[in-house]
């Protein structure tokens, strides 16, 4: 299995070396060369299956023969080895037809323990057999970066720098990223916006000797290993309702594209997923993209629903890179015109992308109204971005296709925004009970390249 880059112009890598790699050094996304398929009957014996063995089947084809398979389970066993639900992923059912996805019973409340646990196993276990050492860089509108420190926290070979909009987080995703004790995991609290973060982590990339120097490896969704790992649960949660046999619609409230691009790989993989749609909240650039053919940010308008405070949504150029006939040239000269302001696709590229996709919008006052209604009527608590997906997966049912909706994180991440909407206030798991009495260890920071990395420099282990 090779890995090439979405902009065609780096080396292609094995499965082990994109891991490592993170953002491809002509600035592209890694994606594989060929996507496998499963054939009907092998999605039909996933049935009743463990998630650890789903796991197995569906990633195995993507990682060549970087692990043995021995080796691969036992990465695949400590991963989620810490999740509190048997299931991992357990389906909760909303209404007729509509579906919940819950997926935050990992160690940090979010989805984003699914890919991060994962991928903590498996640097830990290419960095521990060549003996080499990494710097982890990551930005973060929220959950990324918990995920990313409690996966890596006290990890002999990797020293790890998260970037996080200073001010624009909840709470309890700050503590969760700001309370770790461990020294090789440090939290940077940055001047503006994710948009700005997320910047800073690619300018490090494409700053060569930078990144050679202190062997710098991203853990963002720019890597292939996060996005790979979130496709398992869509097999799950769909064989769970009769797939292959019976076709199913998934709404996932997106930022960053990462978690719906997976949803794309499971449908190239042979999953029969009727509908594909994307849900934003009020920075919706990804729905009017998807709706005009226009991707023109706009700025930033902070909301109830944090993590998806995005308008450079990077995963984008990997389904763009599809949407254009896997031409690398196209997408890089996109690209370029997207740092100039803005850029438009293709009629071609448009109408592919609205074969695959279907997209709507949550505002604020639609975000809370569900968040109250959906406890009021299913008993179910969603956080915001739960919220957002349940809103315009409604929009989107047909009796005769069953729909699921992916609950991102635990409402108590954001209580807050919860108890504003149902006035209750969300309490804490008891693994976490005591997060607002630990100490706060946090490096403030200006959206500075050259701050950036001295800091870098001057914190990692030798």
């Amino acid at each position: 299995m090779k890995y090439i880059s979405t902009r065609g112009r780096a080396p292609e890598l094995t499965f082990e070396e994109a891991m490592l790699t993170g953002l491809a050094r002509d600035g592209g996304l890694y994606v594989p060369a060929d996507i496998p398929t499963l054939s009907g009957d092998e999605i039909a014996a996933l049935a009743n299956q463990p998630y650890e063995e789903v796991a197995f089947r569906i990633m195995r084809p993507f990682i060549g023969d970087t692990f043995s398979d021995d080796e691969f389970r036992g990465i695949i066993a400590r991963a989620y080895a810490g999740f509190e639900h048997a299931s991992r992923a357990p389906l909760v059912q909303l209404g007729p037809g509509h579906f919940l996805l819950e997926l935050f019973h990992g160690p940090t409340l979010a989805f984003k323990d699914f890919a991060m646990q994962l991928i903590g196993q498996l640097f830990e276990a290419s960095l521990t057999r060549s003996g080499d050492r990494v710097t982890i860089v990551g930005a973060t509108s929220g959950d990324t970066g918990s995920a990313a420190i409690e996966a890596f926290r006290g990890l002999d070979a990797v020293d790890v720098f998260i970037l996080f909009p200073h001010g624009r987080v909840s709470e309890v995703q700050r503590r969760q990223m700001t309370t770790p004790a461990e020294t090789n995991v440090h939290a940077l609290s940055v001047t503006g916006h994710f948009d700005d973060c997320q910047a800073r982590v690619k300018d490090m990339f494409n700053d060569f000797a930078f990144r050679d120097e202190v062997r710098l490896a991203g853990v963002n969704s720019i890597n292939w290993a996060r996005v790979l790992a979130q496709v398992v649960y869509y097999f799950t949660s769909a064989v769970a309702l009769g797939a292959p046999h019976r076709k199913v619609g998934f709404t996932v409230p997106t930022g960053n594209f990462g978690d719906i691009f997976a949803g794309y790989i499971a449908r190239r993989m042979g999953l029969p997923i009727d509908r594909l749609v994307v849900a934003t909240n009020q920075n919706d650039i990804l729905h009017r993209c998807l709706t005009t053919g226009r991707y023109l940010p706009e700025g930033v308008i902070p909301s109830i629903s944090p993590s998806m405070d995005i308008q450079v949504s990077s995963n984008f150029e990997r389904v763009l890179f599809e949407a254009y006939d896997r031409d690398g040239a196209a997408v890089a000269q996109l690209m370029d015109e997207l740092k100039a302001g803005g850029f438009t696709v293709s009629q071609g590229a448009l109408e592919r992308l609205q074969d695959l996709f279907l997209s709507g919008r949550a505002s604020e006052e639609e975000t809370g109204a569900t968040i109250r209604r959906l406890r009021e009527t299913a008993g179910e608590t969603l956080c915001p971005h739960s919220a957002v997906g349940v809103k315009v997966a409604e929009e989107h049912l047909d009796p005769g296709v069953p729909m699921i909706t992916l609950a991102t994180a635990h409402p108590a991440k954001f209580p807050d925004a919860v108890e504003a909407a149902t006035g209750a206030r969300p309490g804490l798991p008891p693994h976490m009970a005591d997060l607002f009495d630990r100490d706060e260890r946090v490096t403030r920071v200006e959206n500075d390249l050259a701050e950036i990395e001295h800091f870098i420099r001057e914190n990692i282990a030798n």
